[in-house]
């Protein structure tokens, strides 16, 4: 697959865009993440003329509805950054992004709990950023994360599973859809999709079901909002043991007592918590191979984004 395009605040690449003249830089994004994505870098404050140094500013108000205020002199720069930022949202369309990371803690860019200061001057983290609520608004169905967030090992697989399953799916799109590719692709990733929500992939699976009955336009993007939601959902242990166990099914005639035995084993392991998600899945490779099983060898959920990455490492 090509580079992939994701959005990036650009202090987080290193660029001395922030107030106080700054950066912050996070290596993992640039350094490990830079080998599979493009980065379009944004900087509300910047883009929007406040300038590099500037003054601080703050949210200010109702949490739900805040202001951009600046620390010391009082002015009030909401509509101007907002302004910026409709704008925005609009040229980032033509960039086809496929995710966006955001600098959390930013009045303009956090995507959560950002602090909103009350006109007593007491602050609760109730806030989202001006241009991280405009974007998220504009594009609901584009994985989203914050640098922090990024260093939580669960949370940052689920937005890179994400943002790689949007790069296929916007693939298909590219390549003149037609039903019988909609249906490879909702085949190929059923067992992810369930990982996340078997509710959810049984509604895509009616709405496959009757593609051709169907405007395809209009199917295509119903299954792209169901994907998305579904994909938004926390795969749990539990879920990926279902879909391990359901994985083995597949080899009951086939397996020997001591192979059946062993998987059995190391799934119940990965259920306890004693080793990783990445030993059930290399063994339940290792046999798909072994016994050339054609729908678990088209099965994105063994190899949903690069082994390089070490996603599934975390037990």
């Amino acid at each position: 697959m090509e580079q992939i395009k994701i959005g990036v605040s650009a202090c987080l690449l290193g660029r001395e865009v922030r107030y106080n003249g700054g950066h912050a830089h996070d290596r993992y994004i640039t350094d490990t993440l830079g080998k599979y994505f493009d980065f379009v870098p944004v900087c509300p404050e910047t883009e929007a003329g406040f300038g590099v140094p500037r003054e601080a500013m703050r949210l200010v108000g109702d949490p739900e509805n805040p202001r951009l205020v600046t620390v010391n002199t009082g002015k009030d720069m909401t509509d101007r950054l907002l302004a910026w930022a409709r704008r925005r949202v609009r040229e980032l369309e033509r960039e086809n992004l496929c995710g966006f990371i955001f600098k959390a803690n930013s009045p303009s860019s956090g995507m959560e709990r950002v602090k909103v200061y009350s006109a007593k001057g007491m602050p609760v983290k109730k806030g989202v950023g001006l241009f991280a609520r405009t974007f998220m608004l504009h594009f609901p169905r584009i994985p989203v994360e914050e640098d922090g967030r990024l260093h939580d090992p669960e949370l940052r697989e689920n937005f890179i599973e994400r943002v790689f399953t949007l790069a296929r799916w916007r693939k298909v799109l590219e390549d003149n859809p037609t039903p019988h590719r909609l249906v490879q692709f909702h085949t190929e990733h059923k067992l992810l999709i369930m990982a996340h929500s078997e509710k959810i992939c049984l509604d895509m699976g009616k709405l496959v079901a009757r593609v051709h009955d169907l405007n395809l336009s209009s199917a295509l993007e119903q299954y792209e909002d169901l994907l998305m939601r579904a994909l938004k959902l926390k795969a749990t242990v539990r879920k990926h043991t279902n879909v391990l166990q359901h994985m083995m099914g597949y080899f009951k005639k086939v397996l020997t007592g001591d192979e059946k035995r062993e998987l059995l084993e190391v799934i119940e392991d990965y259920r306890k918590g004693y080793v990783p998600l990445i030993v059930p899945v290399t063994l339940m490779k290792h046999y798909v191979r072994k016994y050339n099983e054609p729908y678990l060898a088209r099965q994105v959920y063994l190899n949903p984004h690069p082994l390089e990455l070490k996603l599934r490492n975390h037990a």
